[in-house]
């Protein structure tokens, strides 16, 4: 059986005077390999814009990775990845997984999957007001019924939320009748 690890990222995909990345392709860890593979839905398929902190943090790694293309000389193998291995070859998801848990125990984290930082983005987003339908577009979801199923925990405040904006709606209203 095979599992979709994470997805996969090409420079060409990145576009930092936008600010935005396009998903296009995921990679599979087999029995027989490493395998491309387009997303699961069309959805799936997507242009994400991002935060400032993380467009410089790319321009920061791929002047890292052409100094180490320069180091290695004619054997890097470049396929054009944001991550890949030091000598340009894609990196097995486990060991991205691998070397995460490890980055966690240096920094006295609680272990978890790299996959939950998907669900960290979506809940903190959600939290900060972002509407749902922009949270499903950016995590993929063929629909914003499957982000809400999944994250509506995150917005316990939402009915109550919603009945204030209704009063000051209504006592607006109000004030605007009466002083006709």
């Amino acid at each position: 059986m095979t599992q979709v690890l994470y997805q996969l990222l090409w420079w060409s995909d990145v576009d930092l005077q936008a600010g935005t990345v396009a998903v296009r392709q995921s990679l599979e860890e087999t029995k027989s390999g490493l395998c491309f593979k387009p997303p699961k839905t069309q959805k799936g398929r997507r242009l994400i814009p991002l935060p400032t902190l993380t467009v410089e943090q790319l321009r920061l790694h791929r002047r890292q990775q052409a100094e180490d293309r320069l180091k290695i000389g004619p054997d890097y193998q470049d396929h054009g990845l944001v991550f890949a291995q030091p000598d340009g070859q894609p990196s097995k998801p486990s060991g991205l997984t691998n070397g995460f848990i490890t980055l966690l125990a240096r920094a006295g984290l609680p272990r978890m999957r790299f996959h939950d930082l998907r669900h960290g983005h979506a809940t903190h987003i959600l939290r900060e007001g972002v509407h749902p339908k922009v949270v499903s577009e950016r995590l993929g979801h063929s629909t914003v019924g499957i982000t809400l199923d999944t994250y509506s925990h995150v917005l316990p405040g939402l009915r109550e939320d919603a009945a204030r904006k209704m009063d000051s709606a209504l006592r607006l209203a109000l004030e605007e009748v009466r002083q006709k």
